[in-house]
This record gives structure tokens, sequence and C-alpha cells, in this order.
């Protein structure tokens, strides 16, 4: 088992409508199903996962770049993102879930890629 949590965000449908809205010209239209098929998994300290509380703390310090980071991954244009962003938005767009346990089942050493 590794000493990390893991955050994984899934899109509400605020979101998804966002990315429709952001280009029009994708077809077919993203769905709320199809937008949630291949999320993004944060690993985050094993102590965040202590409690609820906890898990609220961490996401009230780390919520914007999560929402910068959720709107880069389909947009690379910033002038298309949502402007005036606020933690009360965050909620309505994301869907927070915390697993406390995660195990490697590779017996290779974890490297980062840089990104």
């Amino acid at each position: 088992m590794l000493n990390r949590a893991a955050i994984l965000l899934k899109l509400k449908q605020p979101a998804v409508d966002w990315i429709n809205e952001a280009d029009p010209m994708d077809s077919p239209r993203i769905t709320l199903e199809s937008a949630n098929e291949d999320r993004t998994v944060y690993l985050v300290g094993d102590e965040v996962a202590d409690d609820s509380v906890s898990v609220m703390h961490w996401l009230r310090l780390n919520w914007e770049v999560l929402f910068e980071t959720e709107l880069e991954a389909w947009s690379l244009d910033e002038s298309l993102w949502v402007q005036n962003r606020s933690f009360e938005m965050f909620q309505e767009w994301f869907e927070l879930e915390c697993h406390s346990m995660i195990t490697d089942t590779v017996d290779t050493p974890i490297e980062d890629d840089g990104y």
C-alpha cells in the first residue's frame, strides 16, 4: 500500500454544459456519462483522507488549481474558461470522491513523467 490517498473529481452537468459550449464544433456532443469515463486521479497525502473535515480542508486549499486543471483538460484556450470561478461553483461542477487505500500492484518504481 502507498502512503497516499486518491482524489477523483467526477463532472456534474454544469461542467458538461460548459464543455459543449466551449467547443460547439465537437460532434457528437459530450454527455455526462462519456465525460466521466476516464477521470484524472489526484494523489494526495494519506492524512487528507482521515475524515471528511480533513478532505474539506484540503479541498478548500486546492479547489482553484483543481478547477483550472479540469478546465485545461478540455480546452487549452484560457479565454474559453469560465470566469469568476468560486468554491461554490466548483462544488456545483464537480463531485469529489476520496479513496484512502492505494495499493501498488506493479513491481516497478513509480516514475514522474514531468507533466
